[in-house]
């Protein structure tokens, strides 16, 4: 299939999923995931209606942002405070911040540039050791330190990864863990706190995610197909 089918496809499997949960299709963001895909790939996904792409590397956004029509970037992968820098000026949301100290670090980019960037607190709901992301039980305080020290943040929400399972019904436990939080910190009121975005959902899972509440969903592979990690 093309990457035009592909996508309708995804966006029809999106539309049932948001039915069942009593919502609209359009009221999930799809963000297509461009790891290890072309400039040209991403024109041509950008030519069918995709709005919004998520990058894991600060290096593959800095390789191609020059060569991709426009389009609202999301960094979606674990991000070196190192690294900051380099992206703050070009993303429109850092969806994998796991600690006070990043988000620290993007408060002093953002304050630099005269900005204030949106980020998600990632979230590792089954505790895996291999994923980033903060405990549930941490969720709270984070947030409420960020506040405190980082003006130039704004936390639009949270994200999570979930565990790789071949029934995507083993993870809707972990999805659930985390709307719960959503529902929770999201009637926090502060200036920069603005709960809008719940990202949760791939490529194998994003149907019981969005039946779970996830409004805002990472989807490559089902898009692009798969990657050729040679190119790494």
């Amino acid at each position: 299939m093309s990457i035009r089918e592909n996508i309708d496809y995804i966006k029809g499997l999106k539309e049932e999923a948001a039915r069942r949960s009593g919502r609209l299709g359009e009221d999930v963001l799809l963000v297509a995931v461009t790891k290890l895909h072309s400039a040209e790939e991403i024109n041509e996904a950008i030519d069918c209606g995709i709005t919004d792409i998520g990058e894991n590397k600060v290096q593959e956004i800095m390789d191609k942002y020059d060569h991709v029509k426009p389009v609202r970037w999301h960094l979606i992968g674990h991000l070196q405070t190192n690294k900051v820098k380099y992206i703050i000026d070009k993303v429109s949301m850092i969806h994998s911040v796991d600690s006070v100290h990043l988000a620290q670090e993007i408060h002093k980019r953002a304050e630099q540039h005269g900005l204030v960037m949106d980020i998600l607190i990632q979230v590792n709901a089954a505790q895996e050791e291999s994923k980033f992301g903060i405990k549930t039980e941490e969720t709270g305080l984070m947030i409420e330190e960020i506040l405190k020290t980082c003006p130039n943040v704004r936390i639009r929400g949270l994200m999570c990864i979930a565990p790789f399972e071949e029934n995507p019904e083993d993870v809707r436990i972990y999805f659930r863990q985390v709307k719960r939080l959503y529902d929770e910190y999201g009637r926090l009121r502060h200036p920069n706190i603005d709960f809008a975005y719940l990202s949760m959902g791939m490529s194998g899972d994003f149907q019981v995610a969005i039946e779970e509440g996830s409004n805002l969903i990472r989807v490559g592979t089902s898009i692009f197909g798969a990657r050729d990690y040679s190119k790494k």
